[in-house]
């Protein structure tokens, strides 16, 4: 039987994680998952406005939320569907849960690393690069100039530093809370998803 694995991706913006991790999607012939994960609301039948506008950003207090069963977010549910930003974390954990006993997949973001600290074969990569890099990537990517490319960098790395260390008791981008943390200007996108691909194998191998 063919080993599952999951594949974690943590990312500066506008360091090719994103692109990165389709690429290892692609290698390995896997699912992978970001924004689909939001999908999973309409699924759901939940409104997945919500969730896009809470996507990886923290909310301003925590009440008890990882003690909360499935069964208690009825009651915060509002009448056009929506639900707090600790409830959707829940539901995306539910959610990457699943599929993560489903099926090998790469997971981008929103904490996975975290929810699934204690599921077997499961690879957390963060992916960064020097500013400058990221500068280029992105006026490359989208119609902004440096100075709004480095104030988006800022202010989106801001947010996802800020939903990382306020649901999990790690550090976003500190090396010791992931398996591999990797400069992605230095080999490239390709070569790094290539040098990642070969590092899980290696990996799978010793497991077997």
């Amino acid at each position: 039987m063919e080993q599952k694995f999951i594949i974690t991706i943590g990312r500066q913006y506008g360091s090719g994680g994103r692109e990165i991790g389709k690429r290892l999607s692609q290698l390995f012939n896997i699912a992978y998952y970001d924004k689909e994960l939001i999908k999973e609301a309409k699924e759901s039948g939940l409104n997945a406005e919500y969730f896009e506008k809470a996507d990886e950003k923290a909310p301003g207090s925590l009440r008890h939320m990882l003690s909360m069963s499935w069964a208690s977010l009825g009651s915060t549910f509002g009448s056009d569907g929506s639900l707090c930003n600790e409830n959707i974390f829940k539901y995306q954990s539910d959610v990457i849960q699943r599929i993560a006993q489903e099926h090998s997949c790469v997971i981008v973001g929103r904490c996975a690393d975290y929810i699934l600290r204690d599921v077997p074969n499961c690879f957390n990569i963060f992916i960064h690069a020097p500013m400058q890099n990221r500068i280029e990537r992105i006026t490359r990517t989208e119609p902004i100039d440096v100075k709004e490319a480095l104030e988006k960098a800022e202010k989106i790395n801001k947010h996802r530093a800020a939903y990382y260390n306020f649901y999990t008791d790690k550090e976003w981008g500190d090396s010791a809370s992931y398996h591999l943390s990797i400069d992605s200007s230095i080999l490239g996108s390709e070569e790094t998803a290539l040098f990642i691909k070969r590092f899980i194998e290696l990996k799978l191998e010793q497991s077997k």
